[in-house]
């Protein structure tokens, strides 16, 4: 068996970067070949079977050259015109299974989901894939409304278990400001709009000479930076960009609190990693949380600050940490020996 992995692959390390990582990393493990052709606009040499198209011709061609058994397409976000003609491509490759992972948690219920139903392009494309694995209960009913048999339909989460390894260390200024904070917010996502970052900006004013570490980069960078330099606790804030993920667990892991304040948002990696090593986790309702947050409205500044000041001032002992499990990985590499009869 050999498998092919079609998805962002980091740097940056976010949610569905971990996933494709954790699937390759396990199909190595085993000895099975498992080339990956990244997505994002994030560009390095071609090197380690990682290959970087320049455009959608490269792509293609790469498509049609490299040797699989199984393609596997993962998306998260929208579900665009763009990445539905690469399921299409995919769906096409001759002696080759198809199985697309959909991440995006809150798309179903966003206006652009609930517009697609089985006649749309979406639902046609959709049906095509040999597989499709949901990671919440609400994209495995999406899949059925796009009219995909059930029988094709895969409920598996895509967190691993992770945990730093032990000679990671946070780099600077990271390592200073945790020095220089006796206690330290963590928030680890994109800069975006949906992420409400400013609604945590705005709450420090009530916490004096706690810290907030902001990881991660995105459209909005340079705004909140004017934000965070405009408020007289500035020194507080620190916007890190990315950081290699090995250091950013050792920061969830030594960080008091980990903040998760979004506006449109799915099952965060983040919020797992949280959970699993130990860290307490403050996040907006977003009816598909897992067991553990503190949970709080959307866009509610006092709610966040409620919230915070209790586990602030919460003295019983960190959450024991999770122990580590491979079984949703171990999952999807069952799902392509079924596929593959």
């Amino acid at each position: 068996m050999r498998v092919l992995q079609l998805g962002p692959y980091p740097p940056p390390h976010g949610g569905v970067q971990t996933n494709l990582v954790a699937i390759r990393s396990y199909l190595l493990g085993q000895g099975i070949g498992c080339p990956v052709i990244n997505l994002t606009r994030h560009r390095l040499p071609d090197a380690d079977d990682v290959y970087y198209p320049n455009n959608a011709k490269e792509l293609l061609r790469l498509l049609i050259r490299l040797k699989y058994d199984i393609v596997h397409l993962h998306v998260g976000g929208n579900l665009t015109t763009r990445l539905l003609g690469l399921g299409m491509a995919c769906c096409s490759m001759p002696s080759a299974k198809a199985v697309m992972t959909f991440h995006s948690g809150g798309f179903p219920s966003s206006p652009e989901g609930r517009a697609i139903e089985r006649r749309s392009f979406a639902g046609f494309v959709l049906r095509r894939f040999d597989r499709l694995i949901a990671v919440n209960g609400e994209i495995e009913e999406f899949f059925t409304r796009c009219g995909a048999d059930r029988s094709k339909i895969r409920l598996i989460y895509p967190h691993v278990a992770a945990e730093p390894p032990e000679d990671a260390v946070l780099p600077e200024p990271l390592r200073q400001f945790f020095d220089s904070h006796e206690r330290v917010l963590l928030t680890v996502g994109l800069l975006e709009p949906e992420y409400d970052l400013p609604l945590q900006i705005d709450v420090m004013e009530r916490f004096p000479d706690v810290g907030l570490l902001i990881v991660g980069s995105g459209s909005l960078e340079q705004s909140l930076r004017t934000l965070i330099q405009s408020r007289p606790y500035a020194k507080d804030i620190l916007l890190a960009g990315d950081v290699p993920h090995a250091a950013t667990l050792r920061a969830i892991k030594d960080c008091d609190l980990l903040l998760r304040t979004t506006l449109y948002d799915g099952d965060s990696i983040s919020v797992r990693e949280a959970l699993h090593l130990g860290t307490p986790v403050i996040a907006s309702d977003n009816g598909m949380r897992p067991a553990g947050c503190d949970l709080i409205r959307m866009s509610d500044v006092d709610a966040l600050q409620s919230a915070i000041a209790h586990r602030l001032s919460d003295r019983t002992p960190r959450l024991e940490q999770r122990p580590a499990s491979e079984e949703n990985v171990k999952a999807v590499v069952n799902l392509y020996r079924e596929m593959l009869g």
